[in-house]
C-alpha cells in the first residue's frame, strides 16, 4: 500500500515495516490535494476539515479514527504586540488565514464563537491559498489577499489585525496571542469539553474498507501509552467529542453544506465514487 505519514513517534515503528511502501511528502499538507482529487494513496495522513469536506462531496475516502498531529489552538491567533486589540472586539476586524478551510482557522474561530462571543459574520477574513478540495469555494466574506502576499508581513504592517498561524506560529516578540492566558484558556476549554483539538487524521480509498479495523490495529500497536492527556487518540468515542464540535465548527462556518454525523464519517456508505 503506498502511504503518506509525517514522521511522528506513532509512526515510525510503522516506517521500519514492509506493510507500507511510504512516499515522501514535505511539508506532508501538500499530499492533501492529490489524495482528495486524485485518490493518490492507499492510506494518507489529512487535516480532518479536508476529510469533511471531501466526504461533503462524496469523494471515495474513509477516516480511520486515528489521530496523527493535535494541539491546543488558542494561542495560534496572534496579533502585534503594541496594539491594545482585544479578543472581544474583532467585528470589523481583518483577520488573515492561510486558506479559510485550513483546519487551525476553523478550530480557532468556532473557539472565538463559542467562548468569547465574536461574530464570526462580522470579521473580515482574508486568505492567501486556495483549498484542498477543487469543488470548495471561499464563502463570499472571505477575501483574497494579492498573490505573493505573506500574513505576518501583512500584520507588521497594519494590513492585518489579526493572523491564525499553524505549524508556522513564529517566535517573534513583536507579536502575542490575541486570546489571553492562552494556554490556562485551553487547558480550560478542554476540562470543559473533554476534545482534543484534531489537526490530522488518517484516511484510506474507499476501496479498502474491509482492512480499515486491520489498519486501525496497526496503529494502535505502533503507538507508545500517553502520559497525561492524549494528543493523539485513536478509537471513535476516544475522539467523539472533538469530532462533534469540528463537524459543527464546519457547517456553521460554511465549509460543508451540511452538519456530518460522526458516525457515518467512518460509514462506507457515502464514500462515493
Amino acid at each position: 500500500m503506498r502511504a503518506v505519514l509525517a514522521d511522528y513517534p506513532q509512526v515510525r515503528a510503522l516506517k521500519e515495516g514492509s506493510v507500507f511502501d511510504f512516499v515522501e511528502v514535505n511539508p506532508v499538507h501538500k499530499a492533501f490535494a492529490a489524495m482528495v482529487r486524485d485518490q493518490a494513496y492507499d492510506v494518507c495522513e489529512m487535516a480532518i476539515v479536508t476529510y469533511l469536506q471531501a466526504r461533503a462531496e462524496g469523494k471515495p475516502l474513509l477516516l480511520l479514527p486515528v489521530v496523527l498531529r493535535s494541539r491546543f489552538q488558542h494561542d495560534h491567533i496572534v496579533c502585534r504586540a503594541d496594539d491594545p486589540l482585544d479578543v472581544h472586539d474583532l467585528a470589523g476586524k481583518r483577520v488573515g488565514v492561510r486558506t479559510y478551510a485550513q483546519t487551525t482557522g476553523v478550530w480557532l474561530r468556532g473557539i472565538l464563537g463559542d467562548e468569547y462571543g465574536v461574530p464570526l459574520d462580522e470579521v473580515r477574513w482574508v486568505s492567501i491559498e486556495d483549498g484542498h478540495l477543487a469543488e470548495y469555494v471561499d464563502p463570499p466574506r472571505v477575501e483574497r489577499a494579492p498573490a505573493g502576499s505573506k500574513l505576518v508581513e501583512m500584520l507588521h504592517a497594519g494590513d492585518l489585525d489579526a493572523v491564525i498561524m499553524g505549524n508556522d506560529l513564529p517566535d517573534d516578540p513583536r507579536l502575542r496571542p490575541l486570546i489571553p492566558d492562552a494556554k490556562a484558556a485551553a487547558r480550560a476549554w478542554y476540562d470543559r469539553t473533554r476534545a482534543v483539538p484534531i489537526n490530522h487524521m488518517v484516511v484510506i480509498r474507499a476501496e479498502l474498507a474491509g482492512q480499515r479495523e486491520d489498519l486501525t490495529q496497526l496503529f494502535v500497536e505502533a503507538k507508545e501509552p500517553a502520559e497525561g492527556i492524549d494528543m493523539t487518540p485513536i478509537g471513535l468515542e476516544a475522539n467523539r467529542p472533538a469530532l462533534e464540535l469540528i463537524t459543527r465548527y464546519a457547517h456553521e462556518q460554511g465549509l460543508v453544506p451540511t452538519r456530518l454525523s460522526v458516525d457515518d464519517l467512518f460509514s462506507p456508505r457515502g464514500a462515493g465514487s
